[in-house]
């Protein structure tokens, strides 16, 4: 009972935790030729999991460490922008082959970075069963999937779906950057100031989004 228990636990925490990720993968794979957008989520998706399942095991100690949820933040940040370039290009503007591992690449490193309160939560709930953890995060890729290629159909219909997305992304940025440890001893921001950054981000990557795609 308790490990039936545990399973359904990480299976409700990836369903709740994963939309991020799902967004950012959407924005990744957009780019691509539809035929090579499954491809790119199912291998990105596959790398990104494997590399939680070693992270899980060291979540709790790699939240506490200062400068980790700040670079992180710029990760976001720097692949939100590359993602809204690579989306204001016309499918033919870099080779195939190309396109699809940096699509990879990005659904990597995004995933990972923005995964941390996912580790720590199915860490919590797996109470060290490895079994567990590799089930919970193994089960999350045909929801990831599946989720993200909808949103890369919707950005195909309404372009500027993809401005949104890229606001949340800024939005998720800000938070993590803001709730690093080294920045809480640092600065110590209320919640106006953290809001009022996120919003600042959003806006700012909304509003690049746009001119690039009117540039274009």
């Amino acid at each position: 009972m308790h490990f039936v228990l545990g399973i359904l636990s990480i299976i409700l925490i990836d369903l709740l935790l994963a939309g991020d990720n799902a967004l950012v993968i959407a924005m990744a794979v957009r780019a691509l030729p539809k035929p090579q957008r499954r491809k790119a989520t199912l291998w990105g998706a596959g790398f990104a999991v494997a590399l939680r399942v070693g992270l899980t095991f060291v979540a709790s100690m790699l939240l506490k460490q200062a400068y980790v949820q700040l670079v992180g933040g710029a990760l976001i940040l720097w692949i939100a922008v590359k993602v809204l370039r690579d989306a204001s290009d016309p499918p033919d503007a870099a080779p195939s082959a190309h396109r699809l591992a940096q699509a990879i690449r990005y659904i990597v490193v995004a995933d990972v970075t923005m995964s941390l309160d996912n580790i720590l939560a199915i860490a919590g709930a797996s109470k060290g069963s490895f079994g567990l953890i590799l089930f919970g995060l193994a089960v999350s890729i045909p929801f990831v999937v599946v989720s993200s290629n909808l949103l890369a159909d919707l950005m195909d219909r309404f372009p500027w779906t993809v401005f949104l997305g890229a606001a949340v992304l800024g939005q998720v940025a800000g938070r993590m950057m803001l709730t690093d440890p080294f920045i809480l001893r640092t600065l110590n921001p209320g919640d106006e100031l953290r809001y009022a950054v996120q919003a600042a981000l959003a806006a700012a990557l909304f509003i690049a989004g746009w001119l690039m795609g009117r540039k274009k």
